[in-house]
């Protein structure tokens, strides 16, 4: 069982910047696909990006060029730096890990799953 906390959420205004964390209990800087998803109200949760256990990172268009994932092996901590903030930004943030059932496949179902963290936009 891998324990992931979030932090960092907040309200900030359109255009502002905030920086997520999630601590994990574990380390998962080998073996684990990690990844931040966010869920807005009456929403289903959307994956926001990803590093694989490989190393490969990935956007969801909305979000690239403005967000930036990385994780502090050292720390077994994930970052998620956020810039250009916009209302639709606006959800409950959450960290993921799990184990890949084969080379970049990351079955998220399957994952470990932090608590959440508000992130509100106002315009």
């Amino acid at each position: 069982q891998v324990h992931m906390v979030e932090s960092g959420g907040g309200s900030v205004q359109t255009g502002g910047s905030l920086r997520l964390s999630c601590a994990s209990s574990e380390r998962t800087d080998r073996d684990y696909c990690v990844g931040w998803f966010r869920q807005a109200p009456g929403k289903e949760r959307q994956w926001v990006a990803l590093i694989t256990e490989r190393g490969i990172k990935g956007y969801r268009d909305q979000v690239k060029g403005r967000f930036t994932i990385s994780k502090d092996n050292a720390e077994n901590t994930l970052y998620l730096e956020m810039s250009d903030l916009q209302p639709e930004d606006s959800a409950v943030y959450y960290c993921a890990a799990v184990r890949p059932r084969s080379v970049g496949l990351c079955p998220w179902e399957s994952a470990y799953w932090g608590q959440g963290t508000q992130v509100t936009v106002s315009s």
